[in-house]
């Protein structure tokens, strides 16, 4: 496989003559498993579009997550990289990925291990790292994410991002993802859309999010049932909503959780059932938001006057934040679970064997 340089430029780096994708899964018999929700590009110019939406590449480091068979890692690799870290989960792939680390002499770094659990902090060079405020560093993260993985794992590193940690420590990572083209137009959606869901604002909140384009079902091997949409994250200096990633989190996931009724009915589960309504109705005339409203019709500054007030109920009453509305629905139910029983009349033996 030989990159071709643009017209009037020269080739950074050229990787040396390699086999297919195609034949690389045919040569260590690499089967996608459908229990890992995996599917394969092999189409090599969708591979470079998708690498080219993570902007300039040359002398940057990357991390690929999950580079299965090694489509996209050949595309990272051919814009001139300085080092390409791969985080690969599944074992079967490491030796095609080999492969490609000989062909490129001391760009690539394979780690056989689950990126959820993996310590990005230690990932990079630390003379990377630069002020939050700052230009973003030259570290990318880019990944064709097995489906089941890749809801998990944006919510996990939106955390980092509101933290400034894991691959946020080095400042403001910038990342290119592929998900489910309806995931990903969830992440984008705006007020009022279909789409707009928990994931829309703790994505926006923190990010500038870009639906980059769409990738038919039919590139993929096998084939999976929906078309998968690429999206690229920049980490926003300011967060739009000022407030701790957990409770900001808690209150759009109790807004979200009767998406179809007023947002007033997902506010009340906030809080206990001794004096729901009243705080409800209080946290709702605080913030000035409109009780009738539904959930996706929610402005991001509706859903930060939310946060700031509940933020501040929270602080007079501490035990408010720890409350758990379906912990409470569980307490209730075992309550009259055990009511019943005790109220029934004992049964005879003969009643018993009947």
């Amino acid at each position: 496989f030989w990159p071709m340089a643009a017209p009037g430029k020269v080739a950074a780096f050229r990787l040396p003559p390699l086999p297919t994708i195609g034949e690389i899964i045919k040569l260590y018999r690499l089967k996608a498993q459908k229990e890992l929700s995996q599917n394969f590009l092999l189409d090599l110019r969708l591979t470079d579009k998708i690498v080219k939406q993570a902007g300039e590449l040359k002398n940057a480091h990357v991390c690929e997550v999950g580079p299965g068979p090694g489509g996209i890692t050949r595309s990272i690799l051919s814009t001139g990289v300085e080092h390409l870290l791969l985080i690969e989960k599944d074992a079967r792939f490491i030796p095609g990925l080999q492969m490609l680390s000989e062909a490129a002499p001391g760009k690539v770094r394979i780690v056989h291990g689950d990126i959820l659990t993996y310590k990005m902090e230690k990932a990079f060079p630390k003379h990377l790292k630069k002020d939050w405020e700052d230009e973003p560093p030259d570290i990318h993260i880019i990944g064709n994410l097995p489906f089941s993985v890749s809801t998990p794992l944006i919510i996990k590193w939106l955390e980092n991002v509101s933290k400034k940690d894991g691959p946020f420590s080095y400042g403001r990572t910038q990342m290119t993802l592929t998900f489910q083209k309806e995931v990903g137009e969830r992440l984008t959606a705006n007020p009022g859309g279909s789409q707009r869901s928990r994931l829309s604002i703790m994505a926006q909140h923190l990010c500038t999010v870009e639906n980059c384009f769409v990738i038919p079902g039919q590139a993929f091997v096998p084939k999976p049932e929906v078309d998968v949409a690429v999206v690229h994250f920049t980490p926003l200096v300011q967060p739009k909503i000022e407030q701790p990633f957990e409770l900001v989190e808690k209150v759009v996931r109790s807004v979200f959780q009767f998406r179809r009724k007023y947002c007033f009915r997902g506010i009340e589960t906030l809080f206990p059932e001794s004096g729901r309504l009243e705080r409800a109705e209080q946290l709702m005339m605080t913030a000035n938001v409109d009780p009738t409203l539904r959930p996706f019709q929610l402005s991001m500054s509706q859903f930060r006057n939310l946060c700031d007030t509940y933020r501040k109920m929270c602080d007079e009453d501490p035990s408010l934040f720890e409350f758990n509305y379906r912990e409470e629905l569980r307490q209730k139910k075992r309550a009259r679970n055990l009511l019943k029983r005790t109220s029934q009349p004992e049964d005879t033996e003969e009643e018993d064997q009947l």
